[in-house]
């Protein structure tokens, strides 16, 4: 049976005069609410769209699509945009004002200047497990594979104005939270509760809502939650990597039926591979933490769908996934495109209005 997915995208509402972020995601909610499923998220500047779980992938994309066509009337109905970038372009963000929420600003006591860049709006997929323990070493085998997810979503080059250097650095600034980038590896599911407490002692945690890692048990739904990708600048690339993530699920529930609980990959080699995949996206050099090898990030993405492919040829995704990977690595990530309008134009302004465009194109 092939698995239900649920997901979620957020955005970053903008000013399309002056192109920078504005924290009024509360106008564009109160214009959405009456026909989408959408919620504000931690900061003014975002809000969220989720779709109904679905086991289609041209399902979930006419429900995206539907999504960001509608987030997008909304905002033009108070002379405002949204953009689908994991981190503001332009604006003065720091610290960004927080939705009105207690967890919110209990959040900002506890993680203190963590939540100046917390503006970041990424993709999370939802994926039906059995149960909490199967999603922890779901975690496991995914381990090696989230880097390559980083590198084909990679859509956060500039922050406030700067270019940063990297292809995602949403990836690099989020990597700063105590709870947050890759999952450790669990040996166990006790040793993951042992951990979650260790956590919860040390201050770190909040809540279970708290445990940010790229791959979790979702705290409120029989899923594994995937969160390292950056939102992606189109629904055909979120779709994309949504049918990589669920071929690399089923991969994984195959193997852990089997009693293999994951290669443990030193969590120091996986953090150097994040590092390298959000620097240069698709245009370098990945480590493939397996062997401890540097190859072509496009040759990592092949090895990436030769090991989803029987899981992609069940579920019945893999001829739109080969097409869709086909394109990535023919026109590159989101972060890509953001430097090839930069370079055109000349300035900034330009790059938020290419993404005003593509969110709903």
């Amino acid at each position: 049976m092939v698995p239900l997915i649920g997901i979620e995208e957020e955005y970053l509402v903008v000013d399309p005069r002056t192109r920078h972020v504005t924290p009024r995601a509360a106008e564009v909610l109160d214009a959405a609410t009456d026909v989408l499923d959408v919620a504000h998220e931690i900061t003014r500047f975002q809000v969220e769209a989720r779709t109904a779980p679905s086991a289609d992938l041209t399902e979930l994309g006419t429900q995206l699509r539907a999504a960001r066509k509608e987030v997008a009337v909304a905002a033009r109905s108070c002379g405002l945009a949204v953009v689908a970038s994991g981190i503001p372009v332009l604006g003065n963000v720091m610290p960004p004002p927080l939705s009105d929420d207690a967890r919110y600003e209990q959040g900002r006591v506890l993680y203190r200047a963590l939540q100046d860049e917390i503006s970041i709006c990424a993709l999370h997929v939802h994926v039906d497990v059995p149960d909490e323990e199967v999603a922890v070493y779901v975690g496991n085998h995914l381990r090696p594979w989230l880097p390559t997810l980083i590198a084909l979503a990679a859509n956060s080059p500039f922050f406030v104005g700067r270019d940063t250097g990297y292809a995602s650095w949403r990836v690099i600034s989020w990597g700063r939270w105590p709870v947050s980038g890759a999952p450790p590896y669990f040996p166990t599911f006790a040793d993951y509760e042992l951990a979650l407490r260790a956590l919860a002692e040390s201050g770190a945690l909040m809540d279970p809502k708290t445990v940010f890692w790229d791959t979790r048990p979702s705290p409120k739904l029989p899923t594994v939650e995937v969160r390292v990708a950056d939102v992606p600048l189109d629904v055909s690339d979120s779709l994309t990597i949504i049918g990589l993530v669920r071929g690399l699920v089923v991969t994984a529930l195959a193997d852990v039926a089997r009693g293999d609980r994951g290669l443990p990959i030193p969590s120091e080699v996986l953090r150097a591979a994040y590092w390298r995949a959000a620097r240069d996206g698709l245009t370098g050099d990945s480590l493939d933490v397996r062997h401890g090898a540097l190859v072509p990030a496009p040759v990592m993405a092949r090895r990436l769908l030769e090991h989803v492919r029987q899981a992609m040829e069940q579920s019945g995704d893999l001829p739109f996934v080969e097409e869709g990977l086909d394109r990535l690595l023919r026109q590159g990530s989101g972060a890509a495109r953001q430097r090839r309008v930069l370079a055109r134009s000349g300035h900034l302004a330009a790059v938020v209005d290419d993404l005003i465009e593509a969110t709903v194109a």
